[in-house]
C-alpha cells in the first residue's frame, strides 16, 4: 500500500509532467508545418533532429533542474545528467521526428520518471492535435479536445482478431527481428505503420490491441509504461522481461493476448 508521503511525491510529479509538456509545446508549435533545418544524428540510417528537439528538452531540464535538483535526466538530444536521488526523468521532445519534419500530426512529446528501473508516471503530449495521455501509475487519463476520459485496455481474445500497429518495418534488423515480426504480422487481422508514440496511446485507448517495435531506447519507451498498465494492457520485451531500458518491446492490450503473442514469437 502507498504512504501518504508517496501519493504527496506522485502528485506533484504528475503536476510537473503537466508543466513541462505545456513548456515544450510553447517552443515545439512554431516549428511544425515550418521550413526548419533537419540534420541527421546517425551515420548510417538517416535519424533526423531539429532545433525544435534541442531547444524544447533544453527548456524541460532547465525545469526539472530548478524543481528536482537532486533528480537524475535522460534525455534523447542531451544524454544523461547525474543525481543523488533514486529518480530519474526521462525524456523524448518529439519522439516521431520524422513524422514532424513531413507535416505528419503523429508525433508527441514523451516525459516519465523512473524509481530505479520502475517507471512510475509518464505522458504523451501531442499540442497541435491537444491530445494528452497520462498516468499517476494507478490510473490512466485522456484531455483532448473531447473532454477528459478515463483510459482502458480493450479485451481480444484471439491473436487473428488482433489490430497490429509498427512504425516500421525497415525498423526491425534483417534475419531474426524481421522474420518475427512476419510471423506476427500473418496472423493479425490488420497491420498499420508509421505512428511512434501515438500506437502506444492508442492501444491503452482500446484502439489498437498489439505494438511490436524493436531497437527502442529507454526514452522510447519509458514514459509510455505507465499509460499501458494503469489502462489495463502489458509491455515486455518479446521473452517477456521489463524493458523500460529499451529494446524489442511487445505492448498489448489483452494480458491473455499477451501471452499467446509470446509463445508465438518465441516458438
Amino acid at each position: 500500500m502507498s504512504s501518504d508521503s508517496d501519493l504527496l511525491n506522485t502528485r506533484a510529479f504528475v503536476l510537473s509532467l503537466h508543466r513541462y509538456a505545456d513548456l515544450s509545446a510553447k517552443i515545439i508549435l512554431p516549428y511544425f508545418r515550418r521550413a526548419i533545418e533537419v540534420s541527421n544524428k546517425s551515420g548510417r540510417n538517416f535519424d533526423p533532429v531539429t532545433p525544435a528537439d534541442r531547444a524544447a528538452e533544453e527548456e524541460i531540464r532547465r525545469a526539472i533542474i530548478k524543481d528536482w535538483p537532486s533528480h537524475a535526466i535522460v534525455g534523447e538530444e542531451f544524454g544523461y545528467k547525474e543525481g543523488t536521488a533514486n529518480y530519474k526523468w526521462i525524456l523524448d521532445p518529439i519522439d516521431g521526428t520524422s513524422s514532424f519534419i513531413t507535416g505528419l500530426p503523429v508525433w508527441g512529446t514523451l516525459i516519465g520518471l523512473l524509481d530505479g528501473d520502475e517507471p512510475v508516471v509518464g505522458m504523451m503530449n501531442q499540442p497541435f492535435t491537444e491530445d494528452r495521455f497520462w498516468s499517476d501509475g494507478r490510473n490512466a487519463k485522456y484531455r483532448g479536445r473531447t473532454g477528459e476520459l478515463q483510459l482502458s485496455t480493450r479485451d481480444c481474445a484471439l491473436v487473428n482478431q488482433a489490430i497490429l500497429s509498427t512504425t516500421s518495418p525497415e525498423l526491425f534488423e534483417p534475419g531474426v527481428e524481421t522474420e518475427t515480426f512476419n510471423k506476427l504480422r500473418t496472423e493479425v487481422r490488420i497491420t498499420r505503420y508509421g505512428m511512434d508514440c501515438y500506437a502506444y496511446c492508442l492501444l491503452a485507448a482500446g484502439h489498437i490491441d498489439l505494438v511490436l517495435e524493436a531497437g527502442l531506447k529507454t526514452h522510447d519507451i519509458a514514459p509510455l509504461i505507465p499509460i499501458i498498465e494503469a489502462a489495463g494492457g502489458r509491455v515486455t520485451s518479446w521473452q517477456g522481461r521489463p524493458v523500460s531500458a529499451g529494446g524489442c518491446v511487445l505492448a498489448s492490450g489483452d494480458a491473455n493476448l499477451h501471452d499467446q503473442v509470446l509463445k508465438l514469437l518465441n516458438v
